[in-house]
């Protein structure tokens, strides 16, 4: 394949949750329920899945992303004291199983296609979370792979995860263009060898870890011009 992209990328990489999919947008869909906390509410969700699945990593007890989800739901829910609500539960997952996409990801995954690049997936979700968000996003026309950490059976950031986009499409990190909203993600990207993006959302401070992002961004919409395609 010719060169597309700065430096020789030939394909991107996104992570899912938080960088293609809202993961506050369940715990919003419920904000009548929860109130004024609901932003909290989600925070906490959202801080317990990843600490969950890095602690599982840790301690070598590997589960479904869709499992860690609900275990760290079920925290939440005790913490604000909402634990036996009728249906809350099962809304919030219902919600989190088909989670839409920002308002930007179509575009921009649409205009990385039409240049020749290859667009996939690396994400801590199971197959079928990942199966349902991309549905209901209406982007699975402009995804090459859908790649689950499922295939490793570990979660990141393991090196073992950061090799599954190579193996798929045959290219080496540096000829990838990695996309990730978690700095942590990002950062342990960049030092697996990857050109990396990090989509800095919520204007958190940088990391202190190896790797270094190559751009920082507040969303998606930059990427086409940071990959020299709006020129």
């Amino acid at each position: 394949m010719s060169e597309t992209g700065p430096a020789g990328i030939q394909a991107c990489v996104f992570d899912a949750y938080g960088t293609l999919f809202d993961v506050n947008a369940a715990a919003r869909g419920c904000a009548e329920t929860l109130g004024e906390t609901w932003p909290a509410f989600a925070e906490l969700w959202r801080g317990r899945q990843l600490q969950y699945s890095w602690l599982r990593g840790l301690g070598g007890r590997h589960t479904s992303f869709w499992q860690v989800t609900q275990d760290a739901l079920d925290h939440a829910l005790d913490a604000f004291g909402r634990n036996g609500e009728t249906g809350l539960r099962q809304t919030l997952l219902d919600l989190y199983f088909h989670l839409g996409a920002y308002p930007e990801v179509a575009d921009v995954l649409g205009r990385l296609k039409a240049t020749g690049l290859r667009t996939a997936i690396l994400s801590n979700g199971s197959r079928d979370m990942l199966d349902a968000a991309v549905d209901s996003a209406g982007i699975g026309g402009l995804l090459d792979a859908v790649i689950s950490v499922d295939e490793v059976g570990v979660f990141k950031p393991h090196p073992s995860v950061y090799d599954l986009p190579v193996r798929a499409f045959g290219l080496s990190p540096d000829r990838m263009s990695f996309q990730s909203s978690n700095g942590w993600d990002a950062w342990s990207a960049s030092a697996h060898g990857y050109r990396v993006v990090w989509v800095n959302r919520q204007g958190q401070v940088p990391e202190r870890l190896p790797g270094q992002p190559d751009h920082v961004v507040s969303d998606l919409s930059a990427l086409p011009g940071l990959l020299g395609l709006d020129t």
